[in-house]
């Protein structure tokens, strides 16, 4: 007969430990609501893969993505909330308090939780990349593109987010080489053409119907230079063998992949939690108080995992904090709920 796991008591969890997720501890842990921060397969989210983070206000000389996530960290720490490793495999939010069940069989009970899990951004698993994220690869147009002014770029992607990040790194290359594996693109006509003007201006380069397939340079050095190939019917990896596809290369400082994101919610699949048909929680917003709350009581949605839009630092810390006084609120009127139950409750014995 096995085990029935131990069942530990929080009144808030917290899912992520980014920018958004310790924001949130930060505050959290300030009005004493002793906050667990379960910081997941990715510790210290998308911010960690940045060498240099010159935009986020405080910091006039930069700092690196894992000191900013680290000094967030001990300064939660500090103020009384705990920071474990754990993958939450489910949320049960069928009674209260929410059961928050863990890939290695750890469970937790919640009276709040606050999902600020991120997003993931697509990569292309191709060999190079891993190796040199952080070094001339980015996910991050308006996070890294000053850092290579003056040099040439390749911007991944066809959508709406490829042809954005191509439009802002006109600011800094020398020439921006945008590069799509088919020969239309998915981004609205105003980026399209938006695109155009600065295709026509010199300013960006399209390259259709192909495919990047390796990334070479080193850490010290960053991105020399990248393998492509090219088929004009498109998806040129999947013709590798036809004779009309072509091998060539191209030198360029950086490379911006610009594929998208992929919300990591797949552990709220179970809950009431409202979600888009990307993955991406639903929240109130609007003005007042509430914004973050989802369409389950007690349950509360900060960061990337809710803004595809922004996916900035600064956006990410902002939303913790709404998350952070939007379940001090909650909790702090199911206290009082609590409380006038227990003495209706004893009222009704005498």
């Amino acid at each position: 007969m096995s085990e029935q796991p131990r069942v530990e008591h929080r009144k808030l969890i917290i899912s992520g430990s980014g920018i958004a997720g310790l924001t949130a501890a930060i505050y959290a842990a300030r009005s004493n609501n002793d906050p667990l921060v379960l910081e997941g397969d990715e510790p210290g989210g998308q911010l960690t893969l940045t060498t240099d983070v010159e935009n986020y206000p405080g910091f006039p000389e930069g700092i690196s993505g894992p000191d900013l996530i680290n000094n967030m960290k001990e300064q939660a720490t500090r103020f009384g909330a705990e920071v474990k490793n754990g993958i939450i495999e489910e949320v049960d939010d069928s009674s209260r308090p929410y059961r928050v069940e863990l890939a290695n069989g750890d469970v937790y009970t919640a009276d709040a939780f606050i999902a600020a899990s991120g997003a993931s951004a697509r990569t292309l698993g191709i060999p190079g990349e891993d190796d040199l994220m952080g070094y001339g690869v980015s996910t991050c147009a308006t996070c890294d593109g000053a850092f290579f002014r003056g040099e040439e770029m390749l911007v991944v992607g066809g959508g709406d987010a490829a042809m954005e990040e191509a439009n802002f790194l006109t600011k800094f290359a020398s020439k921006v080489y945008l590069v799509h594996r088919r020969e239309e693109f998915r981004a609205e006509d105003y980026w399209i053409d938006r695109v155009q003007e600065k295709v026509e201006e010199g300013e960006i380069e399209l390259v259709k119907n192909a495919e990047v397939t390796e990334i070479h340079g080193s850490v010290e050095e960053g991105v020399d230079t990248v393998d492509l190939v090219r088929h004009p019917e498109g998806y040129p990896t999947d013709k590798l063998d036809d004779p009309e596809t072509e091998e060539f290369e191209m030198d360029v400082g950086a490379v911006f992949l610009a594929i998208g994101h992929t919300p990591n919610t797949d552990y709220l699949e179970d809950t009431a939690v409202e979600m888009d048909d990307a993955g991406y929680i639903q929240t109130e917003g609007g003005k007042g108080g509430g914004q973050t709350k989802t369409g389950v009581p007690g349950i509360f949605g900060a960061g990337d995992v809710v803004d595809y839009h922004y996916q900035q630092a600064v956006t990410a810390a902002g939303m913790g904090c709404k998350a952070a006084l939007d379940a001090d609120d909650y909790l702090e009127t199911a206290e009082i709920e609590a409380e006038e139950g227990a003495t209706e409750a004893a009222a009704g014995d005498d």
